[in-house]
């Protein structure tokens, strides 16, 4: 080979590593270390729409990534994993520690965290506009979610979190789910 071939073909190459750099990507699988929701793998797929219930992936926006990361709760830049409990239109209330829905009681606050710092509160009532909803993992009790930083854009959704191999009970085991997409 000549020197203008292998030239041209190391531009090339660096061309190609330097663009796909450059260009936005999109997590497709992202480990869940945390236990606000089952420990494991997620394939994290878009979302046109959500639904109440859905297990999603968002992207937690400032002030709220930088007090996540300083507590030691979530890294920076890692989506956090939660369930969409309320959407637009609906009501979510905390009144003292419990929170409702649409009337309904879904869950207690905690006023401090595992290592005993004072955990924030917001009180009152929210009628959950529309381009936001309401994040809460009902069945973990410390975790945190919307119980404490209220609702979020549905911007911040990256997409819905499908369960590939988590360990649901806690024990160690973890459970291989075949995706059903």
């Amino acid at each position: 080979m000549t020197r203008k071939v292998i030239l041209a073909a190391s531009c090339v190459a660096v061309a190609l590593v330097g663009s796909s750099l450059a260009a936005p990507t999109t997590i497709k699988l992202l480990w869940n270390a945390s236990a606000s929701a089952p420990i494991g793998l997620y394939w994290i797929m878009p979302a046109d729409t959500l639904d109440a219930g859905d297990l999603v992936a968002a992207m937690p926006p400032e002030p709220l990534a930088r007090y996540m990361a300083d507590r030691g709760y979530l890294p920076r830049g890692v989506p956090l994993i939660k369930r969409v409990l309320g959407l637009p239109g609906q009501l979510v209330c905390r009144n003292g520690r419990s929170i409702t829905l649409d009337g309904k009681n879904v869950g207690e606050a905690l006023g401090r965290d595992r290592t005993g710092r004072q955990l924030p509160g917001w009180q009152g009532c929210r009628r959950i506009a529309e381009g936001n909803v309401f994040l809460m993992n009902t069945s973990v009790r410390d975790s945190f979610d919307g119980r404490y930083f209220e609702l979020l854009s549905a911007r911040t959704v990256i997409g819905r979190a499908i369960p590939i191999a988590t360990d649901g009970d806690g024990d160690g085991r973890f459970e291989w789910r075949r995706p059903a997409w």
